[in-house]
């Protein structure tokens, strides 16, 4: 018989609530990965040369100060070998800044709107047993994401004219791994407050293959994105008319290429989408078998949007709209995704 402090929310708690305020900020965080799609194709990433965590959340407010940001900027060397060279007017350079500002800004809020409805449910004894150390375990996590932040536009203003595209694929992956875990965590929750037992959903080793399959294509997804390797075809499915592109440099090895090279990372990239789309047909599959039909059809509804977008981004020529729309139903797919691996995951219930 289950211990009656494990199968019951703590006193005056409503898991429910907890599961309303998880779930949105799970959206911000979803909004936060689309405004950061928008900062990468305006690259606008590097306008803002500064962390200041705190007094950074007001942008200049007259030209004075607008001028002395942008001569900040003129001293990296984006704007000394692209945007100087191809004279970026001061309108222009507050256009780049804007994007950068308002994906700050939403950070800080996302930082907010956790932090403080925790205070406030831990300080009234609402979080169910079991679930400080989860919450509080993301919490740390999205104080880490601001540091990967900046982590990684420092290391575009000294000696690149961009951000390294590990460190674009560490806070990108990092912003999608915190909002998997604030979904699942959510999840958990709607079933404690559904059912009233303490069932947290476990990770099977069929849903991790899955994830880690999604994974790659994630990481590569990235590093097209930080390479800019989607400009190097616009046509699909061949390559600039080759199934296997030519222009893969193997001069420094097949790992440097498998990393760097953006004609083959592009081709990976659009490849292993399959892989992954037959993995998410498996498991949609399966949950439609164990009676999750509407799990079944958000993964697939997903995958496929996805599908249509990347396609159409690239033989537009990576369309900045159709770009973000991509960006954004990834992050969609990883959603449904860990919505499926939670149901498989739960506890003795596969209704």
């Amino acid at each position: 018989m289950p211990n009656a402090s494990s199968s019951m929310p703590s006193a005056g708690g409503s898991p429910q609530k907890l599961v309303n305020w998880l779930m949105s900020v799970a959206f911000l965080v979803f909004l936060m990965v689309i405004v950061g799609g928008i900062t990468r194709l305006t690259e606008s990433g590097l306008s803002i040369t500064e962390w200041k965590p705190v007094t950074g959340a007001i942008p200049p407010l007259n030209e004075a100060q607008w001028a002395q940001e942008f001569e900040k900027y003129k001293q990296i060397p984006e704007y000394l070998e692209i945007n100087g060279p191809a004279g970026m007017t001061l309108a222009e350079f507050k256009f780049i800044y804007f994007w950068e500002w308002v994906h700050r800004l939403l950070g800080r809020v996302i930082g907010l709107a956790f932090a403080i409805p925790l205070a406030w449910f831990w300080i009234r004894r609402q979080i169910p047993n079991g679930y400080k150390g989860r919450l509080l375990a993301l919490l740390a996590l999205g104080a880490l994401q601001g540091t990967i932040g900046w982590w990684m536009v420092s290391s575009g203003l000294s000696e690149r004219t961009d951000v390294s595209h590990f460190r674009l694929a560490v806070h990108l992956l990092t912003a999608l791994f915190i909002m998997g875990g604030l979904i699942w965590t959510a999840l958990d929750l709607h079933e404690l407050a559904r059912s009233g037992a303490h069932r947290p959903a476990r990770l099977t080793g069929f849903s991790l293959t899955i994830i880690l399959i999604l994974f790659l294509q994630l990481l590569f997804g990235a590093w097209v994105a930080g390479l800019n390797a989607g400009y190097v075809s616009n046509s699909w499915p061949l390559m600039n008319g080759r199934l296997y592109p030519d222009g893969v440099d193997w001069g420094h090895g097949a790992w440097f290429a498998l990393t760097h090279d953006p004609f083959l990372t592009h081709f990976i990239h659009r490849w292993w989408a399959w892989v992954t789309v037959a993995a998410l047909v498996v498991m949609a599959r399966h949950l439609k078998k164990l009676g999750a039909r509407p799990v079944s059809i958000a993964i697939h509804s997903a995958f496929g949007t996805q599908i249509l977008l990347g396609i159409a981004t690239v033989m537009t020529g990576m369309n900045i709209t159709l770009a973000v729309l991509h960006q954004a139903v990834g992050a969609l797919v990883v959603a449904t995704t860990v919505w499926g691996a939670h149901r498989l995951g739960r506890i003795g219930d596969y209704r």
